[in-house]
């Protein structure tokens, strides 16, 4: 059964970090909520003005961020000791868990800064283990040439599309998540197969596309109905769009800014254990 356009949001303008310019187009309205996903946040300026402060160091709790950056150079930190050098086409994927301070800073003076950062929830069993932290460089990620001449890559999970079985690092997990970037030339239609029962949206930054006959326009998001396959064709100028799918969690969700957790008592003691300093503590050390 094909998936078709549920809703349709404009992603909003916005800042973030020490002011950071971009679009978030998921995580900005409470009441819209795409289970497993959190927020998903577009940037892309050639001017350093609008990225060149970054995200200095800041805690998070309850779930993952997955950065993929486009075009550019950042740099990751954080209180464990990690160090991971972000460059065009690589993914940072880190797991708070019960805590993590980390930062990210651009690596340059100026050029185009373009990428994505997307929040993943946690069940509930898993928003208090260990934090963790991976790169993943542009050349893990697999990809398919498209016989019209568009191309397929896998950010994460794993799909068969035209019979070739892309299968990307980082995959399964208790939301199992399906990240793709999809470039169409100009008319290129494409199927993907999507599972029954999980949570999707398209977002396109190039272009724009048609599902079932209606259209998306660049810089707006699309969650899409049920199904077990999606269909999109490019406009005349050819499009570029993520195509996103998880398993839902089906958990209530409390949230303050960088802390996500089922209630607000849990809430509440992140905002102290970060006021305390025993955020990322083991729990051996409180």
């Amino acid at each position: 059964m094909e998936r078709t356009l549920l809703n349709t949001i404009r992603a909003l303008d916005t800042s973030d970090g020490a002011g950071v310019r971009l679009k978030r187009a998921l995580g900005y309205n409470p009441m819209v909520r795409l289970d497993p996903f959190l927020m998903l946040d577009a940037f892309s300026s050639e001017n350093p003005d609008d990225y060149i402060a970054g995200f200095p160091p800041h805690p998070h709790r309850g779930f993952e961020t997955v950065t993929y950056l486009v075009e550019g150079h950042m740099r990751h930190r954080d209180h464990l000791g990690n160090e991971g050098d972000l460059t065009q086409g690589g993914v940072q994927w880190m797991t708070a868990g019960r805590g993590i301070i980390h930062e990210e800073m651009p690596q340059q003076k100026d050029g185009l800064l373009r990428g994505f950062q997307l929040w993943i929830n946690l069940p509930a069993a898993e928003k208090m283990t260990a934090a963790g932290y991976r790169d993943v460089a542009d050349t893990e990620m697999p990809r398919l040439d498209l016989a019209s001449g568009g191309q397929i890559k896998a950010i994460a999970g794993e799909v068969t599309v035209a019979g070739e079985l892309l299968t990307a690092p980082m995959k399964g997990g208790s939301t199992d998540p399906l990240y793709l970037d999809v470039k169409l030339r100009p008319g290129e239609a494409l199927t993907v197969p999507v599972t029954q029962g999980y949570n999707s949206f398209v977002y396109v930054f190039e272009g724009l596309i048609t599902v079932a006959g209606e259209t998306v326009q660049q810089d707006h998001l699309a969650t899409l109905t049920d199904g077990d396959q999606l269909t999109v064709e490019a406009g005349r100028e050819g499009a570029r769009l993520l195509l996103l799918a998880g398993r839902p969690l089906g958990e209530p969700i409390a949230q303050y800014g960088p802390f996500v957790m089922n209630t607000q008592e849990e809430i509440n003691q992140a905002l102290s254990d970060y006021r305390n300093g025993t955020l990322t503590a083991e729990p051996s050390q409180l």
